[in-house]
């Protein structure tokens, strides 16, 4: 695989929710060029096992105010790498596992394919992002 990605040198290479720690020999042959997703607003509930609804269900019951999505670079270490944006959902105290699914679900869509546009074509966006 590392063979193939440096014969084709791809742009950027975009993992929508990763969830196997991502081959290091890669992230050190692309540094910068590889993104995740993550569904929440990290460094809070990220790391080994932290994905989908094991995310969703420590946001309720920690009884989070707020959650949101991450969008960073991959390194070696789960959701460690250095953080591209974030973009934040209030919660209200009866949201349920279901509830925060479907708001980080409409950040990601709403977010996602801006940013990933925006690390492939900077020079189309201004400084606010527009």
């Amino acid at each position: 695989m590392l063979n193939l990605l440096k014969d084709i040198q791809p742009d950027l290479i975009v993992l929508a929710g990763f969830l196997w720690l991502f081959p290091e020999k890669i992230v050190e042959a692309f540094p910068d060029k590889v993104i995740n997703l993550h569904p929440a607003l990290l460094p809070k509930f990220g790391g080994k096992g932290m994905y989908g609804a094991n995310v969703h269900k420590a946001v309720v019951e920690q009884k989070e105010e707020k959650t949101g999505i991450t969008i960073h670079f991959v390194n070696e270490v789960y959701d460690d790498g250095k953080i591209i944006a974030q973009f934040e959902t209030e919660l209200k105290p009866t949201d349920t596992v279901e509830d925060v699914a479907s708001k980080i679900n409409e950040l990601e869509m709403e977010h996602f394919p801006k940013v990933i546009n925006e690390l492939l074509f900077p020079e189309r966006y201004d400084t606010n992002g527009n």
